[in-house]
């Protein structure tokens, strides 16, 4: 009862292929993949402008150390 066999996972695919059909999976499909691209993005944009306010402060502690 605990292992999932390769069956198992087809027999389980074939029905949600029956219930949803293929071109509403298609969709679904499209759209998690544009919601996991939007979120790396995001991600991506966060961390430079982290390390480009970083860089900033760091440069700005370094002027009014030398004062």
């Amino acid at each position: 009862m605990g292992e999932i066999s390769i069956t198992k996972l087809l027999v389980v695919g074939a029905l949600i292929v029956l219930l949803f059909g293929t071109k509403k999976l298609r969709t679904l499909g499209g759209d998690l993949g544009a919601a996991i691209k939007g979120f790396k993005k995001a991600m991506n944009e966060d961390e430079t402008s982290a390390k480009s306010a970083s860089n900033t402060d760091t440069t700005a502690d370094r002027i009014t150390h030398k004062d």
